[in-house]
């Protein structure tokens, strides 16, 4: 079997891509490095079934895999996801999830391959339903610091669409809620991120507004093995589903969570809230249940134990050096 993972170098493109190489697959790797890490996947370079091409999915460079044969499974993940990425890079944002997702589209039908699509909650906005199943239609703004990330995936989707109505073309929809791991970049910017680092470095734990804005977390794990099944069941062909978490928490009380688990006395101090940042986040999963028997297991408490102590080994090595 082979697979083309797309944004193979972030943190949940790269576990994809080696539980891929696990599982006895050859797997051509895409990236082009703009948030991407590369030592993420130095373990697989010599391995005979792995590929990396380093090249942007929007580039015209890209239509050298059109003599690629064989592939059966295309993973588009390519695209910054966390704020301080996307609105560092907004035209490339824009570019990955619509330029990119045509052009991986495109190889899908030539391909006769199968293509799911990485799409997030971020395509509701700032929800008036709550929680956010997939036929709610969002609350979105095209005027704003974070249109590039959720109207640019909102397009992609509208791409899967017209190419599985019109050709045919096998596709599904992963709309994601907030994966994080150990794997999360220290710098990353998101909000696990952010609240572990400080926590264990001491300094400040950075809580905007007054912290009582909600979102849902979904250890990659769990996120990973909802989007292989979504690649293997035949039900979710044509389908948009919510991959999440459904367990709800307020982002003061991940602050004060994250504290104890990591043990630290760093203070919570509080900034202005961001601009378009959503008052609440929570998935309704009826449909990943139903289409795929798919529902998280890994617990809030137990993914942030496995990333604490996974970023306190890392830090740990930084200061010995």
């Amino acid at each position: 079997m082979k697979a083309v993972v797309t944004g193979a170098a972030g943190f949940l493109g790269s576990e994809l891509t080696r539980q891929l190489i696990r599982e006895g697959y050859q797997v051509i790797a895409i990236d082009n490095l703009s948030t991407g890490l590369r030592e993420r996947l130095q373990e697989l370079e010599a391995h005979p079934s792995f590929q990396f091409i380093n090249a942007d999915v929007s580039s015209p460079e890209m239509a050298d895999l059109e003599n690629v044969q064989g592939v059966e499974e295309i993973y588009h993940l390519a695209s910054p996801a966390s704020p301080r990425f996307y609105q560092a890079y907004p035209l490339e944002t824009i570019a990955a999830n619509t330029l990119g997702t045509k052009r991986m589209l495109d190889f899908a039908r030539t391909w006769n391959a199968k293509l799911l699509y990485t799409s997030t909650s971020e395509v509701y906005g700032d929800p008036e339903v709550h929680p956010q199943s997939e036929e709610y239609r969002g609350h979105v703004t095209t005027m704003g610091p974070r249109a590039c990330y959720d109207e640019s995936k909102r397009l992609g989707e509208v791409y899967c669409y017209e190419y599985y109505s019109r050709w045919g073309v096998r596709v599904a929809i992963a709309r994601l809620f907030n994966t994080y791991s150990a794997a999360l970049r220290n710098d990353d910017g998101r909000v696990i991120s952010n609240l572990v680092t400080q926590a264990l470095t001491s300094q400040p734990m950075t809580v905007y507004g007054d912290g009582s804005q909600t979102r849902s977390f979904c250890y990659i794990d769990d996120t990973i093995r909802g989007l292989r099944s979504m690649m293997r069941e035949a039900a979710a062909d044509g389908e948009v589903i919510n991959l999440g978490n459904p367990g709800e928490i307020s982002i003061l009380d991940l602050a004060r969570l994250i504290r104890k688990l990591a043990g630290s006395d760093s203070p919570i101090i509080f900034r202005p809230l961001p601009k378009d940042d959503p008052k609440q986040r929570n998935p309704r999963i009826d449909k990943a249940i139903k289409l795929l028997n798919w529902r998280p297991s890994v617990t809030l408490e137990e993914g942030l134990r496995r990333t604490i102590a996974a970023y306190r080994s890392v830090l740990s090595k930084e200061g010995a050096e």
